[in-house]
């Protein structure tokens, strides 16, 4: 079994930046598929970024240019780090792992593990 949990969040400005993380526990993440999400109030959960354990990484069209995601096998860790941000992008923010090593899925239902979210507010 594996337990993530997210930190990182809070309150910005628009055009302020946030740094991400999301620690794991019982398992080691170095073989997943790690990847974070986002649900703002009244949407549904949508795929923000996500990175194979190579290294490979894939990112939604709206974060392109302005959200990195990156992982350090040896703490166990993944992040994202939050640039430019803007007022559509307060949600709140899920890390996931998925077992399949091999792609790195949009679809929430493809992970397998889900942490319990922290909250992004920007402010405009």
């Amino acid at each position: 079994q594996v337990q993530l949990v997210e930190s990182g969040g809070g309150l910005v400005q628009a055009g302020g930046s946030l740094r991400l993380s999301c620690a794991a526990s019982g398992r080691t993440l170095s073989s997943y598929t790690m990847g974070w999400f986002r649900q703002a109030p009244g949407k549904e959960r949508e795929f923000v970024a996500g990175i194979r354990s190579g290294g490979n990484t894939y990112y939604a069209d709206s974060v392109k240019g302005r959200f990195t995601i990156s992982r350090d096998n040896a703490k166990n860790t993944v992040y994202l780090q939050m640039n430019s941000l803007k007022p559509e992008d307060t949600a709140v923010y899920f890390c996931a792992a998925d077992t399949n090593p091999w792609r790195i899925a949009i679809n929430r239902d493809d992970y397998d593990y889900w942490g319990q979210g922290t909250q992004v507010t920007v402010s405009s």
